[in-house]
């Protein structure tokens, strides 16, 4: 019987390779001010209030054109389904307790986003009894419209070349 041969492994461990330690290079001061004004980031709060700003406008386009108050306080319920629970989100992450250490984040955003989701639900669920007339089609345009700007809000952090 042969001995069978080592593996040779595909990947490399991010600990376990000192040459992958031997390119990091710590940036001054000025270079991580450079880095963070070519990357700029995208407050949580313009993504909410833009979709708030959606949501209106698409309860106001409902109301118009889609036949009256009852898809205009449709849509704008689903306009609520999703900003609501965004601030929520963004209440969350933006707190000083969300930002102490590593670990401390990685639990925040799940927790947040498990806020977020089951306050989505709710609202979902209560969307009948809140909007007596309530149209579907018009509450899932509204919801539809303010998820979007969340696509949007990616392309808002520009393309420096």
């Amino acid at each position: 019987m042969t001995e069978p041969k080592p593996r040779s492994r595909p990947w490399r461990r991010w600990d376990d390779d000192d040459a992958a330690s031997a390119d990091f290079k710590r940036l001054t001061p000025a270079e991580a001010a450079a880095l963070k004004a070519n990357n700029p980031s995208v407050s949580p709060w313009r993504v909410i209030a833009a979709q708030a700003a959606v949501g209106g406008g698409v309860a106001l386009l409902a109301g118009l054109v889609g036949g009256g108050r009852e898809h205009a306080w449709s849509a704008l319920y689903g306009a609520v389904t999703a900003v609501v629970p965004g601030a929520l989100l963004a209440r969350g992450m933006t707190s000083r307790l969300s930002s102490l250490t590593p670990a401390v984040s990685a639990v925040s955003v799940m927790l947040w986003e498990t806020v977020k989701i089951a306050a989505s639900v709710v609202l979902l669920v209560a969307a009948p009894r809140v909007v007596t007339s309530l149209s579907w089609p018009a509450l899932l345009a509204g919801l539809a419209a303010c998820l979007s700007v969340y696509w949007f809000a990616l392309l808002w952090r520009g393309r420096k070349s």
